[in-house]
This record gives C-alpha cells, structure tokens and sequence, in this order.
C-alpha cells in the first residue's frame, strides 16, 4: 500500500498571509515551482498561492504573459497602475489572492484517494500534514512517478510481510499475556495493612494529608484536560483524513432532505472542533465574510461541495460556534440552509 509520505516531496516552500506579491514572485521563478502553501504562524496551511492567483485566471491571458509578468513581479519593478488595478484591485499579499479553503492530507492517505482528490476537486496539488503541520507535497508530477515506479513485489517483500506478520502474532500473545488480570485473593482472606497505624497525631501530619490531596486533585484535573485536549487532537487528524467523496455526500444530502421533510428549515452538516479552523473559529464567531478561508480538512471540502453543487440551487451554507468552554469558543456547526 503506497501512502502519501512514501511519494512526496519533502522540500517544500511555503509564504506567510503577509508575503507581498513581489516576493511570491521571486521565490517560484527562483526556485522553478508553480504554486507554494500558505501558512500561519503554526505551520498549518490556510491557502494555497499559485501563477494563476498571481498572473489572472484567463487561460489565453496566462499563457501570454507568464514570464514577462513573473520577471516583473519578481524584480519589483512597477507596473502601470491601471493595468494592475484591472489584474488585482488589491491583491498585495498572499492573503489577498491565495485559494482558500485548501484540500489537505495526511501522511498516510492512500494515493487512490489523493488521485481522486485531486480529479474530483480540479486542482494540481495537495500538501501532506502531520499534527496539522505541513511535512510535504504530493502533486500529479509524484503521482506519475509513482505509477511508473511501481513493479510487482518481490520475493524478498513477501519474506518481509511474512516476517512482520510472525512478529505482529508474536507481540498480540505477550500483549495478551500482560493484560491477563492479577490473581485475586480468596474472598475469606483476611490482609492486613502493610504498615501500621502512626499514634503520634500532629496538625502538620495533617496538613500534609491535605497538600497531598490537594495535589492528587490538582494532577486529576490535568490529566483529564490532557485526555480531552489528545481526544480533540485525535479527532481533528480524522477530520483530516477522512475525504468526501460522492457516496458519502449522497448521504448526507439524503439525511437534509429528510430533515426538510420534517420541516426543518437547516441540516447540520457537520460539528467539528474549533480547532480545525486555522484561526480556532475566530472567524466564525466574529462573524467575518472571509471566514470559508479558514477552514480545512472535511470542513473545507465540505464547503466546496456546496460552493460547487448546491449553492447555484439556491442553498445557504453558514457556520456558528456550538458551545463555548470557560468563554472561548468551541465545537462549530457548519449548515445547509434552505430558507
């Protein structure tokens, strides 16, 4: 099984949202790419900022004038004002041209499923996340290589699995083996304390009893918040890997449709953690107009479904913010909307 991480390229270059347009310029015709990541301050993708975003999207356009454009662009030289204005009004930064939200991966998604991804939503590249950092960059060019790479395992290869599934038994019995619970004593047997009771009362000693508890309390509440926060965690890479794919966006249709003939006016698509936005839900709770941006993983190709499908239909899709945990924000809701 070929994974996203045995193809990708590792050397990836990525720009921050504030990067101006100049110096998006250099860096892909220095370093002969077409398109970078953008990331925040953590390293998690919040767009991606390609030729097209910086030379216009007409295809005839493009064409014509891709090298010249990006030499200019490139060396800072200044461009009539009114032609630029007719390219980008605004567009000064890689914030304000970059395509948002992003398609991402992990690192051990199946390169079946980044082939479809890519098919499915019309783009050229996907970056490859682990703990929601970008680790590389699996595009078509990987995907070929791959294909013309790939040959018929060798017997070596079967000797490897083979060995590897002797051992992965091997581990489960002693697994099985330590997990077995420890022999009880008889009901009727009577244990006695393994130290005896201290006579010399003190309120220090008692006061220690106290700290002890105390702290015993203290380091409850910590593991439980680290459970919860690994639980989230753990929740968002799923979010993460799991890809919507046509089936799967039946379905949920199908259960919307059901909701309006219960005479819902709204389905909910999707609760996820804020987490899976690149700003926490910020965005979203403000509200801001631009915050589809910040959303990834199913969330983001949720919303291109929409976009694509269902909105020229006439159908709404909105976020809100859930819950709110000691005041901050917290699971979001992402909707479809039909009144």
């Amino acid at each position: 099984m070929t994974v996203a991480r045995d193809i990708m390229t590792t050397d990836v270059v990525s720009v921050r949202p504030a990067t101006p347009i100049n110096e998006i310029a250099a860096m892909l015709a220095a370093k002969r790419i077409s398109a970078a990541p953008v990331v925040d301050e953590t390293g998690s993708p919040v767009g991606m900022v390609s030729e097209g975003d910086l030379i216009g999207r007409n295809e005839a356009d493009r064409e014509a004038r891709r090298d010249w454009w990006l030499d200019i662009l490139a060396e800072g030289e200044t461009l009539n004002s009114e032609y630029l204005a007719s390219l980008h009004p605004s567009a000064t930064t890689a914030a304000t041209i970059m395509s948002a939200p992003v398609i991402v991966v992990e690192e051990t998604t199946e390169i079946t499923e980044i082939a479809r991804l890519l098919e499915e939503y019309h783009i050229k590249r996907v970056p490859v996340l682990r703990d929601g950092r970008i680790i590389g960059i699996v595009s078509r060019a990987d995907l070929v290589r791959a294909l013309a790479a790939s040959t018929m395992p060798s017997k070596d290869d079967h000797h490897a699995t083979a060995h590897g599934l002797l051992s992965a038994i091997a581990a489960l019995d002693q697994h099985l083996h330590d997990s077995q619970p420890p022999r009880t004593t008889h009901p009727l047997q009577v244990i006695a304390p393994a130290t005896p009771v201290n006579t010399a009362v003190s309120a220090q000693r008692f006061r220690d009893l106290v700290t002890e508890y105390r702290n015993r309390q203290h380091k409850h509440r910590d593991d439980v918040q680290r459970a919860a926060a690994n639980h989230v965690q753990d929740e968002i890479r799923e979010l993460v890997q799991h890809h919507v794919d046509d089936g799967y966006w039946q379905a949920t249709l199908t259960k919307a449709l059901e909701a309006a003939q219960r005479g819902e006016k709204e389905y909910l698509l999707l609760r996820f953690p804020n987490g899976l936005c690149s700003d926490g839900g910020r965005a979203i709770n403000a509200p801001m107009p631009d915050w589809p941006k910040t959303l990834r993983g199913e969330a983001a190709e949720i919303y291109l479904r929409w976009e694509r499908d269902l909105k020229p239909r006439g159908f709404h899709l909105y976020a809100r913010v859930l819950e709110f945990p000691n005041g901050f924000p917290g699971d979001i809701g992402l909707f479809l909307g039909w009144e």
